[in-house]
């Protein structure tokens, strides 16, 4: 679906430059979970956005195969606007692309995708965080999105809430199944949702571990820590060459 050839991203600051990402090789296949590790600062946000076209690369290219893909991202703030009601945020990107009751359809049935339609008339402060984050995936999914882009969304989140929303994340991908590539700097969080986890370090990408596991997935699973232990160990290496990850389209979802 997406492929990233050579891509690279480069800053000026002053009389440096600083590379923020080099030379990365991947490919993205649809209807998959990608996750994405790393330390901060290893180029993870870089990545998303340039693969959500926020930013231009400065060297190689991106190639979307079969035509234009929809692209829906959400940060790690909800980035709600606060004189809108929860309906209203979500509705906002359709207003001027459909009528306003093709519009209004469409967000509800996005909220009560994400289990809020009870709170369509509520204002963001009114919401809890993770709710707020609901309505953030709910404003992304409403376009229906071929890809989906997440950069670090549950971050700010308490244990409990977090482990709802990766719990919601994967239930929303088993019933739309759109290419959602997640960024994450959780390793445990990088296992739970991931079909593929990829490693950056550098700029680059320095590892890819394949998670054949049914979801949803027990933190406290033998398996889970197993492939925590080898992602931390990578990432924790001395450095070593990027490289290509072309990441296989899965036969079918792992069995529960």
């Amino acid at each position: 679906m997406l492929e990233a050839h050579q891509l690279g991203k480069a800053y000026r600051l002053g009389e440096t430059e600083v590379v923020a990402l080099a030379g990365v090789d991947l490919t993205f296949p649809r209807g998959s979970i990608t996750t994405v590790v790393g330390r901060s600062g290893c180029g993870k946000t870089t990545l998303l956005r340039l693969l959500a076209g926020l930013e231009q690369p400065t060297s190689g290219a991106l190639r979307r195969q079969g035509g234009p893909v929809r692209t829906g991202v959400v940060f790690q703030e909800a980035r709600l606007m606060p004189w809108l009601d929860t309906l209203g945020n979500v509705s906002f990107g359709l207003r001027r692309r459909f009528p306003a009751s093709v519009a209004e359809e469409r967000s509800r049935v996005a909220l009560e995708t994400v289990g809020l339609s009870a709170f369509a008339d509520a204002m963001p402060s009114q919401l809890s965080g993770g709710m707020a984050q609901r309505v953030a995936i709910a404003r992304a999914l409403v376009t229906e999105p071929d890809l989906l882009l997440l950069d670090e969304p549950f971050a700010a989140l308490d244990a409990f809430t977090r482990r709802a929303m990766q719990n919601e994340l994967i239930a929303i991908w088993q019933k739309k199944r759109p290419t959602i590539v997640f960024v994450t700097h959780d390793v445990e969080e990088a296992v739970l949702l991931g079909q593929h986890v990829l490693e950056l370090e550098r700029g680059r990408v320095v590892g890819h571990e394949p998670v054949d596991l049914p979801f949803p997935r027990d933190p406290t699973a033998t398996a889970v820590n197993d492939h925590r232990r080898r992602i931390l160990a990578n990432l924790t290496a001395p450095a070593r060459e990027p490289e290509t990850a072309v990441l296989p389209a899965p036969d079918k979802e792992p069995s529960r």
